[in-house]
């Protein structure tokens, strides 16, 4: 038997076998399942998913606490997208569900699916701004697709967001004159511009440098604490993760394998955690996919019965 971090701050440390045949992480509830517990904005019960034939979710069980910042730490490939795609509705799952707010996501109607984005924001890989608009335009579009306000106030809180994240002064460059780093936090400056309650964050450290790195770490951690924001981080950058979030949950072969609170993380003596924490090649987590035998492939064994 492995060690396995509780299920949430108040939970002591129990056992689990590691695998995707691992039981239900969370406790039993009596409570209707559109109801949450009043600290939690988003739960996951069983939830499974697979793209055609390749199972990617095998029985995720999960919950999100309001007002924290929650890491999903795992390797390449693990779901972790997959993950948020299921949260914002892009994907319907094959069983479980994600429940947001009070709300089965997959079980909404277009209308009221579009009401919950709203109030979500998101942050893509490659932070996904419109490359013919400005920075200043890019920020304004969500307030100008989704509220009703005049022109003077959405130029005021425009220029906020910008401010919050220190691009106050490149609110007339295109996005092809930005930096990566600069991208990603005026991407971070339109994910907030409808002060959501959650906010999505997919590998925000991806391709920066150890300046923009730390910078855009800080500005998650801040905006959540000032704003008093929800957020999600998708990440396998588990040192840069583990200075600014609150609760870590490990992804792998479509389960949760591990999770705890940053300071249990840190010492963990778990397999998986100890293995990704410190990047060492030898552990659970393998380096090939699964695949046919070598020799299979390049003909090898049908050369040797010769």
């Amino acid at each position: 038997m492995l060690t396995r971090i509780g299920p949430g701050p108040a939970t002591a440390a129990r056992a689990l076998p590691l695998g995707p045949t691992a039981p239900s992480c969370r406790l039993t509830s009596n409570l209707p399942e559109s109801v949450l517990p009043s600290d939690t904005l988003v739960e996951i019960k069983d939830l499974r998913f697979a793209y055609g034939t390749r199972r990617v979710l095998e029985g995720i069980h999960l919950s999100i606490p309001r007002g924290k910042v929650v890491g999903l730490l795992g390797a390449s490939g693990c779901g972790k997208t997959t993950l948020l795609r299921l949260i914002g509705g892009q994907l319907r799952p094959a069983a479980g569900h994600v429940n947001v707010a009070g709300q089965i996501v997959h079980e909404l109607g277009n209308d009221e699916l579009y009401h919950l984005r709203r109030k979500m924001g998101m942050m893509f890989q490659a932070g996904g701004l419109f490359s013919d608009l400005s920075v200043f335009d890019n920020v304004a579009f969500p307030l100008r697709e989704h509220t009703d306000l005049p022109a003077p106030m959405i130029r005021d809180l425009v220029l906020m967001k910008l401010h919050a994240v220190g691009l106050r002064g490149a609110r007339d460059l295109k996005t092809g004159e930005l930096s990566g780093g600069m991208a990603r936090r005026v991407a971070l400056a339109r994910a907030t511009a409808l002060d959501p309650m959650l906010i999505m964050y997919d590998e925000p450290f991806a391709g920066l440098d150890p300046i923009s790195l730390d910078v855009i770490a800080n500005i998650i951690r801040r905006l959540n604490d000032a704003l008093g924001l929800t957020s999600v981080v998708v990440t396998y950058d588990v040192s840069e993760a583990l200075k600014i979030i609150d609760y870590a949950y490990f992804i792998d072969d479509g389960v949760v394998v591990a999770e705890g609170p940053v300071e249990e993380i840190r010492t963990s003596d778990h397999p998986f955690v100890h293995q990704f924490v410190n990047g060492e090649e030898d552990g659970p987590v393998g380096f090939h996919l699964p695949a046919r035998e070598l020799a299979a492939d390049f003909g090898l064994a049908a050369q040797s019965r010769l």
